[in-house]
This record gives structure tokens, sequence and C-alpha cells, in this order.
């Protein structure tokens, strides 16, 4: 059954304030009443998984300015994209600790960036504890939404040989930590399904959610069966949602999948997508509701440049108004006030 209010998750912690990923936005994310955080998961050349929103890390952590990594600056093709920079699985977990986390988005966001250079790079296991330390002293269960970046990539990283079974690493780590008992509440996400079905199979209890973008075919699949995999536009169709019933609990869909801007920005949806899943007996939740100009579409674009706010809550209200069962936040306060009022 839909909820009837939306999941308000703290897309890694609360980035419109703190960078993403370090301890002061997870913390902050807790006192503003998230119902749960998101913590994004790549791997160290030791297997040790370690909190980022890429395993390029040059964006999101001091590296570049690190004299003793400057040789680990290489070219790489990630999930068929060519990115130059430092990626997590060249470096072993207490070089990759001894880095300290940035903002991402620095022009816009200089407030947060005045944070900068202040706090380590975060492990999965230092984010579990963390949340189940923030439910005690809140006094409410928070969970986790853990998002698996690169599985497929990650088992071939090192030539084909020596690469990392994410779902083995993911198991061993709930188990080990305490979150494999399903005592707290625990969604695990990828844009890869073949990585959840993997952890289904390894009997993790969670909500399993399928990641959609809005264009393109799924790294996993494409590896598999070429151009012969289905798009993410034929997997969130309603044949596609078919073929999910049973095999996963949600979906989790770029908001401009339900928004349905034209060519000018201009609002066409709400799409069906919330619908036709929810007919199905399938989640909804979607990525990422943000204030600022930058993020929003045209027809709610306002004055002041990308960093400053626009009409968000009209936009956020055709969210709110289409069903949807979850949705990550970059500024937990305006989220929860928001999505629960």
């Amino acid at each position: 059954m839909p909820r009837r209010t939306p999941l308000v998750i703290g897309h890694r912690g609360a980035p419109g304030y703190r960078p993403e990923h370090s301890r002061s936005s997870y913390d902050l994310a807790f006192a503003m009443g998230v119902d749960a955080v998101e913590p994004d998961i790549v791997v160290s050349r030791d297997g040790v998984l370690v909190v980022r929103h890429e395993n390029e890390i040059s964006g999101t952590t001091d590296v570049a300015d690190r004299p003793e990594f400057a040789d680990r600056r290489t070219t790489k093709t990630i999930d068929g994209a060519e990115l130059t920079g430092w990626f997590t699985e060249d470096f072993m977990w207490d070089e990759l600790a001894s880095l300290r986390c940035r903002e991402r988005l620095p022009q816009l966001r200089p407030s947060s960036a005045s944070f900068d250079d202040q706090q380590p790079v975060l492990r999965l296991r230092d984010v579990l504890d963390a949340v189940r330390d923030a439910s005690l002293e809140h006094g409410r269960e928070i969970g986790v939404v853990l998002e698996i970046k690169h599985a497929t990539y990650f088992r071939t990283c090192f030539g084909g040989t020596g690469g990392w079974d994410v779902a083995e690493l993911i198991d061993a780590e709930l188990r080990d930590a305490g979150w494999a008992a399903g005592e707290l509440p625990l969604v695990i996400e990828s844009f890869e399904s073949s990585v959840l079905y993997a952890l289904q199979e390894r009997g993790i209890p969670a909500a399993y959610v399928y990641l959609l973008e809005a264009a393109g075919r799924p790294f996993d699949l494409l590896s598999a069966h070429g151009k012969a995999a289905l798009t993410y536009r034929q997997t969130a169709a309603p044949a596609g949602l078919d073929a999910l019933i049973g095999r996963v609990d949600g979906i989790s869909v770029d908001k401009r999948m339900i928004l349905a801007p034209d060519k000018l920005g201009r609002l066409t949806g709400p799409s069906p997508i919330v619908a036709d899943a929810h007919e199905r007996g399938l989640q909804v939740f979607t990525w990422t509701v943000r204030p600022e100009n930058n993020f929003l579409i045209g027809q709610f674009r306002g004055r002041g440049g990308p960093s400053a706010f626009g009409d968000w809550e009209s936009e956020w209200s055709v969210i709110r108004d289409a069903g949807v069962d979850g949705v990550f936040v970059d500024h937990p306060d305006l989220g929860v006030e928001f999505f629960r009022s």
C-alpha cells in the first residue's frame, strides 16, 4: 500500500549544508528528522566498502592536493564512460582514511564548501554505526538506504582477475555490523538489478529497489546482452514493470520521469509511472528534490542565478501529489517540513 506521506531520505546526509557523505552531513540529517539516510557504496583496493558518490574522488576529497598520491591519477572507463582522476580501487583503506571530504558543488553551495578539508572519508560501517546510535539518541527508528555503485565494474576492475564481488562484501559487512537481522529499516538499491538479486539470494532482509535513469541502459545488462538489454525507459513502461513483480519491492526514478518536462522545461506531468507501479504492488521513490534553480525544471526557476532558491514548493507539490513513497532530499529540514505537512 502507498504511504500516507513519503519517506524523507537524507541524500548522502544533508549535502545542501555540509559536504556530502561527511559525518557532519549525516549528523545534521539525523537532527533534522529524516526517516533514513542514503550512503553510496564503492570499494577500496583492499575490499573495504567506502562511502563516496563515485569511485572517482577528485571532486569530493582533497586527493588532488596530496602530492604523495599524484602518481595515482589515471584515466579509466567506468560503465562505458571515460574518466580521468583518482579512483578508490587504487587506494588501500588506510590511505583513503587520510583524505578529507570536500563539497562537490562549491560554486552552487559555498556555505557547505566552508566545511571542506575538516572531516575524513567514511566507511559503510561508520555510517551503519552512526545510524544505530542516532536512532537511540533521537528516540526514533532511522533507516539506511544503501546504494550500490558499479557492481559489474568492480567485479572486473583489476583486468578480469582479483575484482570484488560487491554483494559478498555487503553481505559480510551487514552481518558483522548487526544490520542483517531486520531490526532497523534497510533498503538496498542499485542501477544494476543483478547485484540486488545476488543479495536477495544471500538472505539479507531488506526492501530492494531498482534505480532507473531517465535514459540509457543498466551497465550489467548491457555488458551481458548488448543492445538487446532493456532500456531504463522500457523497464519503466507497464510491460517492464510487470517483469519486476516479485523480483523487487520498488523502483526509484529520476524526478523528471514524474514531472515529464517538455523541451522548454514546462511541466506536463505527473506522468503515470507512479500509478502504474502502485497498480503492480511496487513502491516508488524519486531523486533528487532540491530547491536551487540549477536543479529545478525550467518552469519553476526564478531570479538570482543557479544557486538561488526557485519555486521549489510548486515542483515538489507535483511530486508529492503523484503519491510517491519516498523522496531523496539534499535539504532535510525543508523536506521534512514540506512532505510531512
